[in-house]
């Protein structure tokens, strides 16, 4: 009876049934699929878009002119090679400030540490020449601090604005490190470094230092510290007052600054956009990575994905 059952009309109609039905899911999953593959890839084309819109927005919004104004330029953080305050940075941001026929003064707004002497010597140069091109005054605006490499920097404007509490100076080149060669003794730990050269690994934490190589180094900090204090005399000219701390590294606040010459007076951005340029709108010509160009690398890779997606969708239609 079993095989009867099996082989009857009706049990291969329930066979076919049953087939007919698992291969319309299949085709339906297939096509929920392919139209979800569609949908994705829209859906980056569409972020993609908007990408690209906020990088056309955020460029009018930063070339567009108010009519006269006060330029500023932010100098914040480390100043160093691929950093935000670089000369790679610095530079191109002061000059489409001055470019700019409606700029009546630049200001430098500065919060930094210090940093390369290099990189603070390009821009340092760089606002002399900027001064005498276009014959408009730069200051300088001091937050928090600035100090060493930044005041490198703020000595080459026409004037340095300070908060009474800013601290200020630090006239000086350091090179640290640290020596750990009697620990090693201690230990019983043997350094094992091969160089061609008697000075290559000079500053090797693990290796002991000469006379000689200590007497070299001092002598290069010596020279690098000598341009600082050049540089700061060039900018600062008689306005600074004799005092044999002044070139030390010590480092003062605002109001010390301002009696030893090192300062101007006190004023924050809008005050001396207001008080000194007469000129009270402030326009931001420092570069900074804009929305847009933040969410292409955060989304960089994900948009290649996407749209390698959307190309895959659009040729599964």
């Amino acid at each position: 009876m079993a095989n009867e059952s099996l082989t009857s009309p009706d049990g291969a109609s329930w066979e076919r049934a049953a087939i007919e039905k698992l291969l319309q899911a299949d085709v339906r999953e297939r096509r929920a699929m392919r139209r979800w593959r569609v949908v994705r890839g829209l859906l980056w084309l569409v972020l993609a878009a908007v990408v690209v819109w906020l990088a056309y927005a955020d460029e009018l919004h930063s070339s567009k002119s108010t009519g006269p104004h006060t330029a500023m330029v932010s100098i914040k953080g480390e100043i160093a090679s691929g950093a935000d305050a670089s000369a790679e940075n610095i530079l191109p941001a002061m000059r489409d400030a001055l470019e700019d026929n409606d700029t009546k003064a630049l200001v430098l707004v500065i919060n930094s540490p210090g940093g390369s002497p290099v990189q603070a010597g390009l821009i340092n140069d760089e606002i002399f020449r900027l001064k005498k091109l276009y014959r408009k005054p730069i200051y300088a605006v001091v937050e928090d601090s600035c100090t060493s490499a930044a005041y490198y920097i703020a000595s080459a404007a026409d004037k340095i604005y300070v908060d009474k509490a800013s601290i200020v100076g630090s006239i000086g080149v350091l090179m640290d490190g640290f020596g750990f060669t009697g620990t090693m003794e201690k230990l019983g730990v043997e350094r094992r470094l091969l160089t061609s050269g008697e000075n290559k690994g000079m500053l090797d934490p693990f290796s002991p230092l000469t006379d000689a190589q200590r007497q070299y180094a001092q002598t290069m900090l010596d020279q690098i510290h000598q341009q600082f204090i050049d540089a700061v005399k060039k900018g600062r000219g008689d306005r600074l007052k004799d005092s044999p701390e002044l070139f030390s590294g010590l480092f003062w606040t605002g109001q010390q600054a301002v009696d030893m010459g090192l300062a101007d007076g006190f004023g924050s951005i809008d005050e001396v956009a207001r008080d000194v340029v007469k000129a009270d709108d402030v326009v931001d010509y420092t570069n900074r990575a804009s929305l847009a160009e933040r969410m292409a690398k955060r989304f960089g890779a994900a948009l290649g994905y996407g749209a390698v997606e959307s190309l895959k969708a659009v040729s599964l239609r």
